[in-house]
């Protein structure tokens, strides 16, 4: 019997993914056998990763992109498809968040910041990707999100609307996209050990804070995002679409 958890063969392009949360998705998937795009703003941060997964026996293209910035999404998706002929999985992962503090302080450039980046880019990417996968009968488009999208913040506000609005936005193109058998999901991870997140987690008061109040008592590693995500690829979650999976030791389900 076939694996549902199969995914060898399938295009996988994966925003964002030159550290952290991304690195580890695109390490899983290419594990799994699936063909990847590394993406990030610098070109040798993604050529490090693919020459890993190179030398590891997966497949791996790098195609640069500052996901702000529209002709550079539009040149990555079409760079990918000129690479692989296809794109079976987008995986729209890369984020900021210029802004630490209350909103009451935040400047309109760095909201616009911030919602560009991580909502506007993420409707670039699925517009340009989703026509051609309803062509070839069908796709996985995972968007990481985060649990910030769940509950307010004193600090990052703004940051956590954006997070709340992927999700609208996975649940509307599932709904647009489902009959050409195209799947949109969220994952909201908690707290992971990130770059991305180290303002966080290397204040030991915070880290500690966090851990006491989670049920798993202990922070999420890279790792244990990539697999949902490549669980999200895969025909074993063939029936599940416009879903937000929580992903955070159990922190969002604590007193």
């Amino acid at each position: 019997m076939k694996s549902p958890f199969d995914i060898a063969g399938k295009v996988a392009l994966i925003t964002g993914s030159s550290r952290g949360i991304g690195r580890s998705i695109a390490e899983t998937m290419a594990g799994l056998g699936a063909k990847v795009v590394v993406s990030s703003r610098k070109a040798d941060a993604c050529e490090e990763v693919a020459k890993a997964i190179r030398a590891s026996g997966g497949e791996a293209a790098v195609i640069p992109c500052n996901i702000s910035r529209k002709n550079e999404v539009e040149a990555l998706v079409k760079g990918t498809k000129d690479k692989y002929g296809r794109i079976d999985v987008l995986v729209c992962n890369a984020a900021v968040n210029p802004a630490f503090g209350p909103m009451s302080e935040i400047s309109d450039d760095a909201f616009d910041k911030i919602m560009g980046s991580n909502v506007k880019s993420n409707v670039w990417l699925c517009n340009l990707a989703i026509p051609d996968m309803a062509k070839q009968g069908g796709g996985s488009i995972v968007i990481i999100s985060s649990i910030g999208g769940l509950r307010a913040s004193p600090m990052i506000g703004t940051y956590g609307i954006s997070k709340a609005a992927d999700f609208a936005l996975a649940r509307n193109y599932a709904q647009e996209w489902g009959h050409k058998n195209i799947r949109v999901n969220c994952i909201a991870p908690g707290l992971i050990k990130t770059d991305f997140a180290k303002a966080l987690w290397e204040n030991e008061q915070l880290r500690k804070d966090r851990e006491t109040k989670t049920p798993l008592r202990r922070l999420g590693e890279p790792h244990e995002i990539g697999g949902v995500a490549a669980f999200l690829a895969s025909p074993a979650a063939s029936y599940i679409t416009g879903e937000v999976i929580v992903v955070d030791g159990g922190v969002t389900i604590a007193p």
